[in-house]
């Protein structure tokens, strides 16, 4: 296995990785799991497998480097586990996102430690050196103790391998540290090698959505000399006892089945190791309850083999990430091309336990699949753009499931999913996002899923004028055409809102079109162009308004350009929603003046900066240039130029919060040279590949051809981005777009460059 060692200096690390990427055979040798670990990108490096329910990260942002090399608290709490430039660490947890924007899970935390038990994770913490990571594997060495830490894990449990120096050893589980707003946890010291519990997980991005426990059973490989329990004792005051020798003091509690509740609590397990050697430790995970973790952790990891657990993660990757193969563009390429599709293949992830059990949509009651995948982690304000395209392409059988997911929270909650946590609804961001991706996924031609109940469920989102939970102030958009300020409908974003139930409406339109529902689609349809409501003549710019009709004034087209909030807009300004109406750029175009005006609008948006490469709306903007006659040699170079600028083998190699795998599929379309620019669109516009083949494997039991390949002729580097003519199967294709239905076919899409 390749791996990454990020301390080392810039060249050496760069000469050796290259080196390595050259020779390497397998997918998973161009995988670095430290992209996207700085710059906000929000992942991390720590083992999983694909839509694996556990992940086993470093967590090192309880504490940050202060004056003098001081290690401090951490007083700003990241949104993940681990940030590439903190180096103090306090553990290793268990249940982990990758790429969201707000803090949440980072919870079970286990730590190694030698000598003195110390229970105060600010003094047991460590820095440490040497990190390594690939597909399935971490490892690093802990400058405190001499302990080696190996990670590594199955779909719901983890895995560590602590190889310790000679001496006193300690293994410690820590219940209070997480990132997660909640606080709260159980344990039972079940024998000096078992411990079970449940730690509390919820509030994600602050919203008071349910709070709900993650049950464990942890188990050491050898059994300890002594164990117990611990907890950091509150400040007492009173005149009955002296309780002041136990204020913000971490007392341990030793013995047998000892039992603790509290914030801040843990069991420790301590060896002599007169040699040093090896303990392993296994902890499996349920959302359901320590019975079903203790049957995930059997049935995954009956015994303890680290190395074979680490052979299957590797072996898991290299079948779904094999699934694209690459010839040309440089070991970078392929190793920005493959992180890429390992961070968009992480979420959603699994959630039900090995016999099927899982948390019902928003009840939490306990329900089973039969036998099939219950998906979760829907950041769907992000992923509907792009990610759900992708993975109906080349992943069909995973995002069938997804869909079926999706559709089973209706029946359990009433409402379809907008951003989706362990079964409870966050209501983060807005719009409707889970109708593009219904009806995208149908038109696809990927239709093994109840059509029938989706629909129903999309047409309830867009019907319902009151308590809607999923389009609040509906009734101003249907009456009005748009969303109001200052009005009852206490909305946030007016305007990114009616742009988002546009682009659904719209979605809904193709899906009710193909299910022979023609007054629903001409419904939808009108409705779906109400963004026009928002055009000022005199800006040029979809602007907020009143209930009356007039403008909100004052009014800056450039105010929340830097995510500082504003009138009007959520995550961006006017100019980074001006474009915005992916369904209807005919339209747009009309309104802005004609093809001229607004290719020179659109150029102006890239121009004075106002276009944000991490901004979810804007990434589809340089290839609109598609849509104007005769401006279409624009997109190629915009489109590398803003790859090579913001995506590189570097920690810092993402351009903002990866959003589970949003920014990753927006590379991945581009590195192959073809882009979904609108949800429910089935035409992919086209620029220039990367590579000069890339082949996709086509799963024949959804789509009639057997692999799709798009070659690039005369690709050198960076030199020659423009398309010179193309050839869908050896005939001349003429467009700037080609159909999903036509590469699904299979065959050669061949890209002449110039």
């Amino acid at each position: 296995m390749q791996l990454f060692d990020l301390r080392h200096s810039l060249f050496i690390f760069l000469s050796l990785l290259l080196a390595f990427a050259a020779a390497a055979q397998e997918p998973a040798d161009f995988v670095n799991p430290f992209i996207g670990t700085s710059n906000y990108g929000a992942t991390h490096p720590g083992p999983v497998m694909p839509a694996g329910l556990v992940s086993v990260c470093p967590f090192n942002v309880a504490f940050k480097k202060g004056e003098g090399n001081v290690f401090e608290k951490d007083s700003e709490w990241h949104s993940r586990p681990y940030v590439h430039e903190n180096s103090f660490l306090t553990g290793y947890s268990h249940v982990n996102l990758s790429g969201v924007g707000c803090p949440e899970l980072g919870a079970i935390l286990l730590m190694p430690t030698t000598g003195a038990l110390e229970l105060d994770p600010e003094q047991y913490g460590s820095t440490y050196q040497g990190e390594q990571a690939g597909p399935g594997y971490y490892t690093h060495k802990l400058d405190k103790y001499g302990v080696q830490v190996e990670l590594s894990a199955t779909l719901r449990s983890g895995i560590s391998r602590y190889t310790f120096p000679p001496g006193q050893a300690n293994v410690l589980l820590n219940l209070g540290l997480a990132l997660t707003n909640e606080t709260g946890a159980m344990l039972r010291v079940v024998s000096g090698q078992e411990v079970e519990g449940f730690r509390m997980i919820g509030d994600f991005c602050y919203n008071p959505e349910d709070v709900r426990p993650v049950y464990f059973v942890l188990r050491l490989s050898q059994p300890a000399g002594a164990f117990g329990a611990w907890k950091k004792m509150p400040k007492y005051k009173g005149a009955e006892a002296d309780w002041t020798k136990y204020d913000d003091a971490f007392k341990p509690y030793p013995g047998f089945r000892q039992e603790m509740a509290g914030d801040n609590i843990g069991a420790y397990f301590t060896y002599d190791l007169p040699q040093g050697g090896a303990i392993e430790v296994k902890v499996g995970v349920s959302y359901t309850s320590i019975e079903n973790a203790r049957l995930n952790l059997d049935a995954e990891q009956a015994g303890f083999d680290f190395e074979g657990t680490r052979r299957k993660a590797r072996q898991a990757w290299n079948e779904l990430l094999s699934r694209i193969e690459l010839k040309g563009g440089t070991p970078e390429d392929k190793i920005n091309f493959y992180t890429a599709l390992y961070h968009l293949l992480l979420h959603p992830n699994i959630l039900q336990d090995v016999n099927g059990d899982y948390r019902a949509m928003e009840t939490g009651g306990v329900k089973n699949t039969g036998g099939a995948n219950r998906y979760t982690v829907f950041s769907l304000w992000d992923t509907y753009r792009n990610v759900h395209p992708f993975l109906s392409l080349v992943y069909p059988e995973l995002q069938l499931d997804m869909v079926r997911s999706m559709v089973d929270m209706y029946r359990e909650s009433g409402w379809l999913p907008k951003w989706e946590l362990l079964g409870m609804e966050t209501g983060v961001m807005v719009g409707d996002p889970a109708t593009p991706v219904i009806a995208d996924t149908w038109l696809r031609g990927l239709r093994d899923f109840d059509v029938k109940t989706a629909y129903e469920a999309a047409r309830k989102a867009a019907t319902q004028r009151h308590d809607n939970k999923l389009r609040p102030g509906l009734l101003y958009y249907d009456s009005l055409g748009y969303i109001p300020e200052n009005s009852k409908a206490m909305v946030s974003g007016t305007v990114s809102t009616t742009l988002e139930y546009n682009i659904a409406d719209w979605n809904l339109a193709q899906l009710a079109k193909a299910l022979g529902k023609p007054e629903d689609h001409q419904r939808f349809l009108r409705r779906s162009y109400s963004y026009r409501n928002y055009f000022d003549l005199q800006t040029g710019m979809l602007r907020p308004r009143m209930e009356n009709g007039s403008w909100l004034e004052p009014f800056d087209p450039e105010a929340g350009k830097n995510f500082e909030p504003v009138i009007g807009f959520i995550e961006g300004n006017a100019w980074q929603y001006r474009f915005y109406a992916p369904h209807d750029i005919k339209g747009l175009k009309t309104l802005l003046g004609g093809d001229e005006a607004f290719y020179k609008a659109l150029k102006s948006c890239f121009e004075t900066g106002n276009f944000d490469m991490a901004n979810e709306p804007d990434i589809t903007y340089p290839y609109l240039y598609n849509h104007i006659p005769g401006k279409e040699h624009n997109t190629a170079p915009t489109v590398r130029r803003l790859m090579r600028q913001h995506y590189y083998n570097a920690p810092a190699g993402l351009p903002g919060n990866d959003d589970t795998g949003t920014l990753s599929a927006w590379l991945l379309f581009s590195m192959m040279g073809f882009y979904p620019d609108c949800p429910g669109d089935m035409d992919f516009a086209l620029s220039s590949p990367v590579f000069d083949e890339v082949k996709i494997q086509l799963d024949p039991r959804y789509y009639p051809g057997r692999e799709l390949i798009i070659e690039a002729v005369n690709a050198r580097g960076d030199e020659h981005l423009l398309i010179d003519r193309a050839e869908w199967n050896g005939r001349r294709h003429k467009s700037f777009f080609i159909s999903h239905q036509e590469l699904v076919k299979g065959g050669r899409l061949k890209v002449f460059l110039k």
